[in-house]
């Protein structure tokens, strides 16, 4: 009688360690089948955003830009917010930079990013629309002193030469790519390795149980 008991009592013992196991695996799956469904989503918004403007972009090649003029050239009209539905007009220098590239000669305009020839190809930046058009000024007319001061700047080029401006700096370059796709990858690999782990316990265990049950 005693020994039936303590089977009994071991039997639950195992039975409720075994039960354990698998609502803690069963936790470890969702877990990992969550990560990579948020890195399959992440993946996907990443496509259509970063990735697809970095394919689009035809500034790939770098270079060496050699300052060759940089003037205001006239105002732009713009409108900045005053509240809620309400905008007023206002304006800001358009700054003209004119580079010649190192690697071939050609006389190009210098924009400072992919941005700001989506916006307005003819000028060098696009400061934020203010009521105080002296401040925007002065602050466009620094840019422009500074950059006749350095005479070269680092550019990136169209290496097809369809494109007749050079930008200063890339939005969508290799450095945020990588930095934008690390994440997700570290959660798609932390996922699979989360789930694989767990099926690998999982067969691990049947296959002691088969051999416990050959020797017996």
């Amino acid at each position: 009688m005693w020994k039936t008991q303590e089977t009994h009592i071991i039997l639950n013992l195992f039975s409720s360690i075994y039960q354990r196991i698998r609502d803690h695996e069963d936790r470890a799956i969702l877990l990992g089948l969550s990560m990579v469904f948020l890195s399959v989503m992440m993946y996907f918004v990443l496509g259509i955003t970063i990735l697809r403007s970095y394919s689009d972009s035809v500034w790939t090649d770098e270079d060496c830009c050699t300052i060759v003029n940089s003037t205001i050239v006239w105002d732009v009209n713009c409108s900045y917010s005053c509240g809620v539905e309400c905008w007023k007009s206002s304006r800001y220098p358009c700054l003209q930079v004119y580079v010649s590239l190192n690697s071939s000669g050609r006389l190009v305009r210098l924009l400072h990013n992919e941005e700001t020839h989506d916006s307005n190809p003819e000028c060098f930046y696009i400061p934020k629309c203010h009521k105080d058009y002296a401040a925007t000024h002065a602050m466009v007319q620094d840019i422009s002193q500074r950059l006749r001061t350095q005479l070269t700047v680092q550019c990136y080029v169209d290496p097809t030469e369809k494109a007749d401006s050079a930008i200063m700096t890339q939005i969508y370059g290799r450095i945020a790519v990588f930095h934008s796709l690390f994440w997700p990858t570290c959660s798609l690999i932390g996922g699979t390795v989360i789930i694989a782990m767990v099926k690998l316990t999982q067969y691990l265990s049947i296959m002691c149980e088969r051999l416990s049950r050959i020797k017996r």
